[in-house]
């Protein structure tokens, strides 16, 4: 063990007390010792610490999305597992205050009495804590229906700069320097502060969920005929499937669409008979097969052992979606509502092999990426293999003006340079 290593670890158990600081397993691509702290103080005089001694700190949940866009170790993770209180549950108003270490699938099983529930779902909710869900804006199939986390986000507390508390939106407000801080930290991936506290807006639960798969042996015309349905009848959420996706869930068809139906017995009944017009082949499925059927469509992409994986998501004008994907020739998760997909190569599924043979990671983003600019798209990184990360941008590089304004809020934000530095746009 590197003697820096040893010596931080020891400072840190004179800071905080024995029993919480550690090194870390999986999250040893993220940094280099692991702090729980047990409460808000004790997370604000971690960094304070940190400024004060020249440590780069970073945030984390599992450290899944963060040991992705890492190239090296941060000097100190912070782990939030011990800050995971419901604060307050509004149900007649439909809100919620949690702190940042609950899981999604924690929330949601309080809400479920009530027949609510944060409607966003990134995959693996078990893993998934509410600040890893607003700093790295993941979202899944129902950001067609419901929006993002942003759209539910009305206020976050964090600690920032000097180990201050910051407020915005919720019932009380400090805004900094009149930034709308909800816009600001979602999507921030801990680069300007350390997220405790959200409060969101609740949805109700959907009523008599049903699913319509459609089986396809070509691309073409699976996208065709999910474009047709999504202008013909309202969806949850409606998605398209290529090759290993579809056949994890099921299907033997190189390509499978998949909608999601809610709503009163008489308006499914409705739109059961809409979809039977457009999809070939339709299945109809309800009650805990389709749960379970979503479910696995929703965690497709997150495969925590799947070495050698390449993952993207890319956002593009909707009617540009199937050219692009076609001009990436790669395997697909197609939110066709919305425009986004998810490109991966090399991605196994469970009891099955990988999709396609892994092909050069720089290669492989490159072609994904010139595609999606060439139709005014964007394109994130999702997953590379190690040896890859030095090498790969893990986001776009964004025009120079919106640029200088990211240099200006990061400035603002973190003068010191400690919040999970080299990790966001452009390296900031």
């Amino acid at each position: 063990m590197d003697d820096s290593v040893t010596h931080t670890a020891r400072e840190l158990e004179r800071t905080i007390g024995r029993g919480r600081v550690r090194l870390p397993h999986y999250e040893s691509r993220a940094a280099q010792v692991i702090v729980e702290p047990e409460n808000l103080d004790e997370t604000m005089e971690l960094v304070r610490k940190c400024e004060r001694d020249g440590l780069a700190l970073a945030p984390f949940g599992a450290a899944r999305t963060l040991a992705q866009i890492r190239s090296a170790p941060v000097e100190l993770g912070i782990s939030l597992s011990r800050l995971d209180r419901i604060i307050a549950y509004a149900s007649d108003d439909m809100t919620i205050t949690v702190e940042a270490g609950l899981t999604l699938a924690a929330l949601n099983m309080h809400t479920l009495t009530h027949r609510q529930r944060l409607a966003v779902d990134p995959p693996r909710p078990e893993l998934t804590t509410v600040g890893a869900l607003i700093a790295g804006a993941r979202s899944g199939p129902l950001r067609m229906s419901e929006g993002t986390v942003r759209d539910l986000l009305i206020g976050v507390r964090f600690v920032g700069h000097q180990g201050r508390l910051i407020h915005g939106g919720g019932s009380v407000v400090k805004n900094v320097a009149g930034y709308d801080l909800m816009k600001v930290m979602t999507g921030s991936h801990g680069t300007l502060g350390v997220i405790t506290e959200a409060t969101f807006r609740l949805r109700p639960l959907p009523t008599n969920y049903t699913l319509a798969c459609g089986k396809y042996g070509a691309r073409a015309e699976a996208l065709a005929a999910a474009m047709r349905l999504r202008e013909l009848a309202p969806m949850v959420h409606l998605e398209v499937m290529s090759g290993i996706g579809a056949r994890s869930l099921g299907f033997e068809d190189d390509f499978v669409v998949i909608a999601g139906l809610a709503g009163s017995e008489p308006e499914v009944a409705h739109l059961r008979d809409q979809v039977s017009r457009v999809l070939d082949g339709v299945v109809f499925t309800n009650a805990a097969e389709a749960i379970r059927t979503y479910e696995r469509l929703r965690d497709f992409i997150d495969h925590e052992n799947a070495t050698g994986t390449v993952v993207a998501e890319i956002a593009v004008p909707q009617i540009e979606l199937p050219r692009v994907l076609e001009a990436c020739g790669s395997g697909f998760r197609a939110h066709v509502g919305n425009g986004v997909a998810e490109l991966f190569v090399g991605l196994p599924a469970p009891g099955l092999n990988g999709d396609s043979p892994l092909a050069d990671p720089y290669a492989t983003i490159s072609r994904w990426r010139q595609a999606t600019h060439d139709a005014r798209g964007i394109l994130r990184v999702l997953r590379l293999p190690p040896d890859a990360r030095s090498r790969v941008a893990i986001f776009d590089d964004p025009p120079p003006a919106a640029f200088k304004l990211m240099r200006r809020l990061k400035a603002a934000f973190d003068p010191r340079g400690i919040f999970n530095p080299g990790s966001f746009v452009g390296g900031l």
